[in-house]
């Protein structure tokens, strides 16, 4: 095989590749799209809507009695103090979040916006840190042992969700 032979081939491999790339582009694309239209239609919108005011009522709930005992400490180290900034992000987040999802349950579709979000991100993750650091404070094990299980319920959750979805797709 000469060198131009050897390189029309390469050429060829590459231009496959490229094609090949752009095809899984698009099929991915359209894959992402059909579940998120899927997803978001009819009593699977209303059913997240009804489960994100839980999330959030949940959250507040856990941390308001979470910073209670540190409202009467008489100082706080260095895990108690980050619980209770987390919660101070998090709570006004989450209650205007919880104002926002009756909104949308009364009106049957979520919002579109950015900081919608953004601000439903931030009050979760708050959240999580407060616990986090609650519980650390309480014992940095118990505080490991939170983070770790939370990173096992989410896994748990998602492959729990896509399991039932793909099972409701196949018996329709």
């Amino acid at each position: 095989m000469t060198d131009a032979e050897r390189a029309q081939a390469r050429e060829i491999a590459r231009q496959e590749a490229i094609r090949r790339g752009e095809e899984a582009t698009a099929k991915a694309r359209a894959e992402a799209e059909r579940m998120r239209t899927s997803m978001l239609t009819g009593e699977m919108k209303d059913e997240v809507i009804r489960q994100l005011g839980l999330i959030y009522g949940g959250l507040i709930l856990i941390g308001l009695y979470m910073v209670q005992p540190f409202l009467v400490a008489p100082s706080l180290d260095t895990s108690a103090m980050i619980s209770v900034i987390a919660f101070a992000v998090a709570i006004p987040l989450l209650a205007a979040l919880v104002l926002l999802n009756r909104q949308e349950t009364f009106r049957g579709r979520r919002t579109t916006s950015r900081t919608v979000a953004v601000a439903h991100g931030l009050a979760q993750s708050a959240a999580f840190v407060g616990i986090v650091a609650g519980f650390w404070h309480i014992s940095w094990i118990a505080g490991v042992t939170f983070l770790v299980a939370g990173f096992v319920a989410m896994g748990v959750h998602s492959a729990g969700f896509r399991h039932v979805e793909s099972s409701q797709e196949a018996a329709s």
